[in-house]
C-alpha cells in the first residue's frame, strides 16, 4: 500500500471552493477546480509514491499487472485498472450526456476508427472500445436531472408551462404517454433547425418565469431551467432538460447513471466512480461535441423516477453502495463508534480515500500509513488483509463480483 499524487482538473464548471477545503489548500482558489482523479487513467494517472521514488500508476500497472491488480482482475478486465475514482465539485451545470453500453461503444469505436479520426478529434464520439457505468456519491447537497420523467407527468408540466412554439412537438406524447412518445419527443426537438431553435428556448424560458412567479407546481424545474437557460442561450438542450427527473440527493445519498441514462449534473460535491473510459455523448448544454444522432442511437427511453441508492450496511463501519457494474464497487466506512475496520477478504486492487478526519491503515505485515482529509492510497491486488482504524470517512473504491 502506498501514497498517490493525484491531479486535479480545471473545468470551467468547478468549483473555487470545495476541492481547496477537501484538499486543504488556500480558498478561493485561483481557478475553477473540477475534479480530483485518483486511478491509472492515462490523461491523468495518479503518481504512486513507493520505495523511496515516484511514478505513473498507470506506468506501475503497465509494468507488472498481476501483480498490482490480481489475476482474477486481468484475466476479466486486461491489464489496466477498470475504475476510476474522483471527487466531483460542479459550481454550475455540467452538459445533457450519456454513455454506451458495451456493444454499442464497441461499433461506435469501430466507426470512428474506419473513419480515420484521432484520438483528440473533436467531432470523434468514442475514444475507447468501452461501457461508462458511473456512480455519485453525494457529500453535501447535490442537485441533479437524470432518466427521463414519468411521460404522463411530463405532459402535465408541458400543458402548465403552455410553450406555444412546442405544441407541435408535444402532440404525439400527448396521444402517446410512454418512452415511445417521449422518444419521438426529443427526436422532432434536436431536428429543429439551428435557427428555429432560439425560438424555442427563449418561449421555454418565457413560459417557466410565469410559472415560477406563480409559485406553480413546477417552480423548482422551471428555476434550474432559467439558470441554464442564462448560460446556454439558444441551446436545445434547456428545453430537452424539461424532460428529465430533478433529482436532490443528501449527503451520503448516491445515484447510479447506467447505460444510456441520460444526465446531468447540476451543483454541489461529491465521490464519483465509474468505469475507466472516456466515452460521452453529449445532448446540449456544452460548446463541445454534440452528435445528435448517434446519441439517439444509444438513449434509453424508459421513463419514472429515479430514486436515491442508499448504501446497504454490513454491521460494522462499512456501508456499500450496490450495483451491477462489474468494474467498480464504493463503499463508505465510517470510524467514531467503530474503532476500526478489517479487510480480510479482498476482489483485486482499492484505493482508499479519507474525505474527514484522520485514519491510519496497517498492512497486516505491519507497515501503517497515516491519511488525513483529501488524501488517498493505493493497495495493490497481491497486498494482504489490512485494517483501519482513527475517526472520520473514507471510501473505498474496488472492481465488483467477479
Amino acid at each position: 500500500m502506498d501514497p498517490l499524487d493525484n491531479q486535479v482538473m480545471e473545468y470551467a464548471w468547478g468549483s473555487r471552493t470545495a476541492l481547496a477545503e477537501l484538499l486543504g489548500q488556500p480558498s478561493p482558489s485561483d481557478k475553477p477546480q473540477a475534479e480530483l482523479w485518483m486511478g491509472a487513467h492515462p490523461l491523468a494517472s495518479s503518481r504512486i509514491h513507493r520505495g523511496g521514488a515516484s511514478a505513473s500508476l498507470a506506468d506501475v500497472i503497465a509494468a507488472a499487472p498481476e501483480a498490482e491488480l490480481g489475476r482474477a482482475v486481468v484475466s476479466r478486465f486486461g491489464p489496466r485498472l477498470p475504475f476510476l475514482l474522483k471527487v466531483l465539485a460542479a459550481e454550475t451545470p455540467l452538459s445533457l450526456q450519456a454513455h454506451p453500453d458495451l456493444e454499442q461503444a464497441r461499433v461506435g469505436f469501430a466507426a470512428d476508427e474506419a473513419a480515420g479520426l484521432s484520438l483528440d478529434a473533436p467531432q470523434r464520439n468514442y475514444k475507447d472500445k468501452s461501457h461508462k457505468p458511473e456512480l455519485l456519491c453525494a457529500l453535501g447537497r447535490f442537485e441533479a436531472l437524470s432518466g427521463f420523467r414519468r411521460a404522463t407527468e411530463t405532459v402535465r408540466l408541458l400543458q402548465a408551462l403552455h410553450i406555444a412554439p412546442l405544441i407541435p412537438h408535444t402532440e404525439r406524447l400527448t396521444q402517446q404517454p410512454n418512452a415511445g412518445g417521449l422518444r419521438e419527443l426529443y427526436a422532432s426537438l434536436v431536428e429543429i433547425p439551428r435557427p428555429g431553435r432560439s425560438e424555442v428556448v427563449a418561449a421555454t424560458l418565457e413560459a417557466c418565469a410565469r410559472h415560477r412567479e406563480r409559485s406553480g407546481e413546477f417552480s423548482g424545474e422551471c428555476q434550474w431551467i432559467l439558470r441554464i437557460g442564462a448560460l446556454y442561450p439558444g441551446d436545445i438542450g434547456v428545453t430537452l432538460a424539461l424532460l428529465l427527473n430533478l433529482i436532490e440527493l443528501r449527503p451520503n445519498e448516491a445515484i447510479y447513471l447506467p447505460s444510456g441514462n441520460l444526465h446531468a449534473y447540476l451543483s454541489g460535491i461529491g465521490v464519483e466512480i465509474m468505469a475507466n473510459s472516456d466515452n460521452v455523448l453529449r445532448g446540449g448544454l456544452t460548446p463541445k461535441h454534440v452528435d445528435s444522432r448517434e446519441l439517439l442511437r444509444v438513449l434509453t427511453f424508459a421513463d419514472g423516477p429515479v430514486s436515491p441508492l442508499s448504501a446497504e450496511n454490513t454491521g460494522g463501519p462499512e456501508h456499500v453502495y450496490d450495483t451491477k457494474a462489474a468494474e467498480f464497487r464504493l463503499s463508505r466506512i465510517e470510524l467514531g463508534t467503530f474503532p476500526r475496520f478489517r479487510a480480510e477478504r479482498r476482489e483485486g486492487p482499492e484505493i482508499l480515500l479519507c474525505v474527514r478526519g484522520v485514519v491510519d491503515v496497517r498492512s497486516a505485515g505491519g507497515r501503517s500509513l497515516t491519511v488525513v482529509q483529501g488524501a488517498s492510497i493505493f493497495i495493490s491486488g497481491s497486498d494482504g488483509p489490512y485494517e483501519i482504524v482513527g475517526s472520520g470517512t473514507t471510501f473505498r473504491a474496488t472492481v465488483g463480483k467477479l
